[in-house]
């Protein structure tokens, strides 16, 4: 290797940006390094690079070789995937067939994770059909890959049927097959997944917990991190987030206290998931001061963390120092989003503050550009409501625009109905229930507008209106409430089929009088 040639090669693994890997690339023709494989493959490499490389200088250096290499293909397809630029890296792979190479086992989880993100259901087929034709399944990274293809464009039928076809299925196999099923939807089929998996790694655990708290199946989500904890096998930060998100929906703060020390005392570092996790939980168990700790202390704050903290100060009626966080946020150069706005109209409901209210629906539509949905309506509906400012929150309602889903359009009538009831005007309630009814089949509106019958003395409309929901079948759904004693939650549903809970609930309260009079014991010294 002449000494020329090996100056080249430095360069390029000593290039920091695309200005010193064009000086590199011009090295490189200098030395009559341009069909060099090795060279051209090294400097596609940089321009593969998500944050610091150029796809588009890199296919300009791609169209001067003369014959590319499959390394060299590859490259040039993850580099547009991680551009995100679909189109190209599956123009590139058609570019590849046509001139009579084949794929390999880099090539095909490329496209593959281009059709899942493209949604292209009859590319992902297509690619499917040459996987089997060239005998790539026996791979178990082209397997898993095709597994991931299929549960992202929400077909895991097809994905079992992959699963069952692969020889032999490792933890990532099982992984990706219980998240398939628990992002569908189907909890039921994941824990059966989960069950059949012979060997359970952390990865394997995690997705099924993950699984449960994405379908708000918390309690199920903690017990299953009880159970993985006496297999002896420490939970990472992903769990970790799962867990804490299940225990901030449950109010479980003597959980979510100890996950805390049990981070602590692994030593893990506080990761921007990690800290938002922990934040959103104690804000939402009410422990404002520790969260506005935590966010003090955080190295740096996304959207996410941003929102989680608005959200707390909002939940817990301190509307005022919402406000003043979403002013330092906007300071910050953090853009909010329709979930930050949904926190600051329900602050703005809490505190009473209808104009800011306003303001917010004005910055949100004027400013930001983001398209109000049925829970925004709500919210501001709340916010007028409660000052009595009742004539503006109808003519808002009447006059939004049509909204893609029904039920979205039924989540501010509601507030609006409920408003009205609040108010004692029940003919306006009548035709805004009439409206809901419309849009669509829930008991809410029937036991809404019920509640406001009997409250204005109408005994005979709330008959009326139970009677209707008898003929029609509709079902009020229960109440529930859950109640956490020692570490453990305990759930309670509303309704004349659970008097036996009734037991349970004098049970716990008897544990709870136990437990204070063991304090005062040791309080005042007892022995006992």
């Amino acid at each position: 290797m002449s000494i020329c040639t090996k100056r080249c090669l430095f360069l390029l693994e000593r290039c920091r940006n695309m200005k010193q890997l064009k000086q590199a690339y011009a090295q490189v023709i200098t030395c009559g390094l341009g069909q060099n494989s090795f060279a051209l493959s090294r400097l596609l490499a940089f321009c593969s690079h998500p944050n610091l490389g150029s796809p588009t200088y890199g296919w300009k250096i791609f169209e001067q070789i003369q014959e590319p290499t499959i390394c060299i293909f590859n490259t040039m397809i993850k580099a547009f995937l991680l551009k995100g630029e679909l189109n190209r890296t599956i123009e590139i792979y058609k570019n590849m067939l046509k001139i009579g190479m084949y794929p390999d086992n880099y090539t095909l989880p490329y496209v593959l994770k281009a059709c899942a993100r493209m949604k292209s259901c009859n590319l992902g087929e297509l690619v499917h059909g040459q996987i089997l034709k060239l005998g790539f399944l026996i791979d178990i990274f082209v397997g898993n890959t095709l597994i991931a293809m299929y549960t992202a464009i929400d077909n895991v039928e097809a994905a079992r049927l992959v699963f069952n076809e692969i020889p032999c299925n490792c933890v990532v196999s099982w992984t990706v097959l219980i998240s398939g099923y628990a992002k569908r939807g189907d909890v039921y089929e994941a824990r059966l997944s989960f069950e059949e998996c012979p060997v359970k790694d952390r990865g394997v655990w995690g997705s099924m917990i993950s699984g449960y708290v994405q379908n708000n199946c918390f309690k199920e989500g903690l017990k299953l991190f009880r159970q993985m904890q006496m297999t002896g096998i420490d939970p990472d930060e992903a769990i970790f987030v799962s867990v804490l998100s299940a225990c901030a929906h449950l109010g479980s703060l003597d959980i979510g206290i100890w996950i805390h020390r049990y981070v602590e005392k692994l030593r893990m570092s506080m990761s921007l998931k990690l800290g938002t996790a922990l934040i959103d939980m104690y804000a939402k168990c009410g422990c404002l001061d520790i969260a506005e700790e935590l966010f003090d202390e955080m190295p740096q704050r996304d959207l996410i963390c941003w929102n989680a903290m608005i959200s707390g100060f909002a939940m817990n009626g301190n509307g005022s120092k919402a406000l003043q966080l979403f002013n330092e946020m906007q300071s910050a150069g953090i853009r909010p989003d329709d979930v930050t706005f949904v926190s600051m109209f329900t602050a703005c409901s809490y505190a009473g503050m209808a104009n800011e209210g306003l303001n917010m629906l004005n910055l949100m539509c004027n400013v930001y550009h983001i398209e109000p949905k049925g829970e925004h309506y709500g919210c501001i509906i709340d916010v007028l409501s409660k000052a009595g400012l009742l004539k503006e929150a109808k003519n808002i309602v009447q006059n939004m625009p049509n909204l893609s889903v029904p039920s979205e359009e039924a989540i501010a009538w509601r507030a609006l109905l409920s408003a009205f009831g609040n108010h004692g005007l029940v003919d306006l309630a009548e035709s805004a229930a009439e409206r809901i009814v419309q849009l669509e089949r829930h008991s809410g509106a029937y036991v809404l507008l019920s509640n406001i019958y009997v409250a204005a003395g109408k005994h005979d409309g709330a008959r009326r209106i139970r009677k209707k929901m008898k003929s029609q079948y509709i079902d009020k759904v229960p109440g529930c409430s859950s109640l956490e004693i020692t570490g453990v939650v305990h759930e309670f549903i509303a309704g004349e089929k659970t008097h036996p809970q009734l037991v349970r609930i004098h049970e716990l309260l008897e544990t709870i009088n136990n437990q204070f009079d063991y304090s005062a014991d040791v309080l005042h010294g007892s022995d006992t």
